[in-house]
């Protein structure tokens, strides 16, 4: 029987050589095509002068310097080098290129090339043998020149040239301005040195509105508005360390501006209102901030006849207007509307208005600002901006401690994170060292592996305890320093070790706690007796705190608590009862939230309203792997509370007066049950469960039958708890 032969089937589902070589360089064909524009681009720019035999080289270089003359060349290289960038887009290069740098060099090459014309006094016939601009710069000069002329031509030439190199730098109008403020300013005060000033009057301060005529209409150009746009005046950008983070992690803000219609119709909105109700006033002031817009009311006369038939005026009460909120709320179609009568040293009823877009204020713009930069601090943070769009930043070492409270959403955290991340951008670890407590774990663990950062985030409730009692025990150790060089703070002892050989300065301690509540009802006697010891003594020893609670009620915070916390900051809270707790008066439960908050300063009489400064997470990523990667070497060590928080957890396991049974054991060569019930006033039961807990630590020798006394394997200078958790990790 013959065998049947059998021939291959090919399978169709297999890819042939041709296919898969394409499948291979498809994913690279981005890279592919750069690396061939650059070869390319490289060919025609050695083909420029001559170089080359082929006669399509010879040809396409020809076009090139009819058209762009002199600029071929750096139009060929040009192309080069965008082909090598996009070839290598998948490296991480040492260097960023912009769109808008990108056509600044193309604007500046614009202006080049008819200005070369210009210069080499080149005719057409020139142009065409690629001399001086090429074809291309015979095209932006001649006809330019014959039209406008050489005055307006080369004012032409001077703005695309300084725009494109605006573009390159990134340079923007608002650089500019600020700038020329900056200027404006260092000009001013010359001249204040070198002339006196005649009036008080010319000394420069706050814009100050005259009180109307209520007996005529304003003039519109006589209204004051305010916007943050215009208030809102930086400074240039202070010499910073060169291992701090650049503020270009930072991203910058955009002010929305309010439209004139708005404006007006809100204005005409209040004062109907209030004609509505008899009672006559006028808007004076408008100040525009990111969040809400204050209309500053002046309060008109009521006029009335006595029983003698005497026509008297009679001014308007500002309870009248403060009374008429929900009013003005409906009139205004907003939610929530808040009345500040008056406000301090204006004169004048705030009605406070939300805007119909909110501004987001970035930490950027307030670390760039005058304000900040007048805070020679290293504990200087940026706290947002206010109603009228001015920056606002705080110092934490004149706080000297502060409180903060707000409901789930209103903002804490982030402002919490805020701060720090402003503290660590603006400060090295030997500076500032910070301690974070986050019993909601979420918040503060994305600051882990910072350098600043002592241990790590503290999440646990009991270790949140021993944390405080380990700052306790610093802030007693650093008064001790302070005595043996005389000292009566840290400014005084760091400037005094500075200047000795082996002397070593002491950082800062910046301590955030992010939930008080949390910590009040596990440990209340604890944390509210630590944290009043730390309020009223640490502030010379630079030990600073900022504690944060969704929940300002008396339970948490507390009278002492109150009492050593003079800083408080709320963010929008359910009622006007915890308004009351944390700022002592209403109006934080009429806040709009997402930032919106009431700073009330140790000093100040009444709490301002400032929308808080927003940093996203990008940022706070960028700004910790800034400082991972500058500091590689750093390991977060252990803590330094470790010992204490497992001391006391001995203490807590055992009795709470082993301690001071061990040091009878230090003093004493004998130990017996009863002496220890003398020594520690205590009964039986409880002297003979310590003696055996000293026998477990094998600080007592062994009991003996009908013995009373032990004999003790302690001395003065041991450290026998320390010992005996040591043990119990091995």
């Amino acid at each position: 029987m013959a065998r049947k032969r059998t021939t291959p089937t090919n399978d169709s589902s297999l890819p042939t050589w041709d296919e898969r070589l394409i499948n291979t360089l498809l994913p690279w064909r981005i890279e592919i095509g750069g690396g061939l524009l650059f070869l390319l681009a490289m060919v025609i720019f050695f083909g420029l002068p001559g170089w080359g035999n082929a006669g399509w080289l010879d040809w396409l270089a020809k076009i090139f310097r009819q058209v762009f003359g002199w600029g071929s060349y750096v139009l060929v290289l040009s192309l080069a080098f965008g082909g090598l960038h996009i070839a290598t887009r998948q490296w991480q290069r040492p260097y960023h290129i912009t769109t808008t740098q990108v056509i600044g060099f193309e604007l500046l090459l614009i202006t080049a090339l008819p200005l070369s014309h210009i210069i080499t006094a080149a005719t057409l016939p020139d142009a065409y043998l690629g001399k001086g601009g090429g074809l291309f710069g015979w095209a932006l000069s001649e006809p330019l020149l014959e039209f406008f002329g050489p005055l307006l031509t080369g004012l032409l030439y001077l703005a695309f040239g300084l725009w494109g190199v605006a573009l390159i730098t990134q340079y923007s109008w608002e650089d500019l301005l600020n700038g020329l403020n900056s200027v404006s300013l260092k000009s001013r005060l010359w001249a204040q040195r070198i002339a006196p000033v005649e009036k008080e009057q010319e000394i420069s301060g706050p814009v100050v509105t005259p009180r109307p005529n209520l007996n005529k209409s304003p003039d519109p150009d006589q209204l004051m508005i305010i916007n943050d746009t215009a208030v809102a005046a930086t400074i240039l950008p202070q010499q910073r360390d060169s291992r701090l983070p650049p503020l270009t992690l930072l991203q910058e803000g955009h002010a929305i501006a309010m439209s004139p219609d708005e404006i007006d119709a809100n204005k005409r909105i209040i004062e109907q209102t209030l004609s509505d109700f008899h009672l006559p006033a006028e808007v004076t002031e408008i100040r525009r901030g990111p969040a809400i817009t204050q209309f500053g009311v002046t309060p008109g006369y009521i006029e009335s006849i006595d029983s003698d038939g005497v026509i008297k005026q009679k001014k308007v009460r500002i309870g009248q207007i403060s009374s008429l909120k929900k009013d003005l709320a409906l009139a205004l179609a907003t939610p929530r509307l808040r009345i500040q009568a008056p406000i301090p040293g204006r004169g004048v009823v705030g009605i406070e208005v939300p805007n119909a877009e909110v501004n987001i204020v970035r930490l950027r713009a307030i670390i760039e600002s005058a304000a900040f930069s007048k805070i020679k601090s290293p504990l200087g943070v940026a706290l947002g901006r206010d109603v009228s769009g001015s920056p606002i930043a705080i110092d934490l070492a004149k706080m000297p401690h502060l409180l903060i409270a707000g409901t789930t959403g209103s903002g804490k955290s982030v402002c919490i994170n805020a701060f720090v991340t402003c503290l660590i951008v603006n400060n090295s670890p030997e500076n500032l060292r910070l301690i974070m407590i986050d019993p909601k774990k979420v918040e503060f663990i994305r600051f882990n592996g910072v350098p600043h950062l002592i241990g790590k985030v503290e999440t646990e409730a009991d270790r949140a305890v021993g944390v405080l009692r380990w700052l306790t025990a610093e802030m007693d150790r650093r008064y001790e320093t302070f005595t043996q060089v005389g000292a009566r703070n840290l400014e005084g002892y760091n400037d005094k070790v500075r200047h000795k050989k082996d002397g070593k300065t002491l950082p800062y301690i910046a301590v955030f706690i992010d939930e008080l509540a949390d910590l009040m009802h596990t440990y209340p006697g604890d944390v509210e007796r630590t944290l009043c010891r730390l309020a009223q003594m640490a502030r010379a020893t630079g030990i600073h705190m900022a504690v944060a609670t969704q929940r300002p009620s008396t339970d948490v915070i507390t009278g002492l608590i109150k009492a050593n916390f003079p800083a408080r900051l709320s963010f929008a809270v359910a009622s006007n009862t915890d308004s009351r707790v944390i700022l002592d008066t209403t109006g934080a439960d009429q806040l709009l939230g997402k930032g919106d908050m009431l700073f009330l300063g140790p000093d100040a009489s009444a709490p301002a309203r400032i929308q808080g400064v927003f940093v996203n997470d990008l940022e706070t990523e960028r700004v910790v792997s800034h400082w991972q990667k500058a500091m590689p070497d750093f390991a977060s060590a252990s803590p330094p509370w470790e010992n204490l928080i497992a001391k006391h957890a001995l203490l807590d396991e055992t009795d709470s007066l082993l301690e001071q049974a061990i040091e009878l054991a230090q003093k004493y060569d004998t130990l017996s049950t009863s002496l220890m019930q003398r020594r520690l006033r205590i009964g039986f039961p409880r002297a003979a469960r310590i003696m055996e807990h000293l026998y477990e630590m094998g600080l007592v020798e062994d009991p003996k039958t009908g013995g009373k006394t032990r004999k003790t394997y302690v001395e003065e200078d041991d450290n026998p708890i320390q010992d005996y958790l040591a043990q119990q990790d091995e």
